[in-house]
């Protein structure tokens, strides 16, 4: 397995406050993180907020080459467990309830839909293909 070039990543984890933390990514984005007891998204609402936004970026690329969608809304749930293997998500499930405009291009859209969503399923979606495929994380100090 090659990396390629420029395809590393990497987000930076500050703490603000009492269980408030901000991520800053490379391009200077910031994003609140928080353990639950305030509006900040926690870890595990990230997580599927990721596999949402990853498939959705993927469908909406897919579709809107044949129509732009009329409404768009994914839901991203599972199952939070703690079992012998630990803290983690069970049953999740990525939905798409996307519309498109009634003629000859939303028709072509809604067509290729269930293609789409088997791409990013099965090889598009770099997040779900990580928590699907899995892979060794490393802690440690800096």
């Amino acid at each position: 397995m090659s990396t390629p070039e420029g395809a590393e990543r990497r987000v930076d984890l500050t703490k603000m406050g009492e269980g408030r933390y901000k991520a800053t990514n490379a391009r200077g984005g910031v994003l609140p993180v928080g353990s639950g007891d305030d509006p900040d998204f926690t870890p595990v609402e990230l997580l599927l907020a990721a596999l949402a936004g990853c498939g959705a970026i993927d469908i909406d690329l897919i579709t809107g080459k044949r129509a732009e969608a009329t409404s768009f809304d994914v839901v991203a749930e599972g199952t939070k467990i703690r079992d012998d293997q630990g803290n983690r998500l069970v049953d999740l499930r990525v939905t798409f309830d996307v519309r498109f405009p009634e003629g000859e291009a939303g028709d072509r859209a809604r067509e290729v839909m269930p293609s789409a969503i088997e791409k990013t399923r099965d090889r598009l979606c770099t997040v779900g293909r990580t928590v699907k495929v899995g892979t060794d994380i490393t802690y440690g100090e800096a």
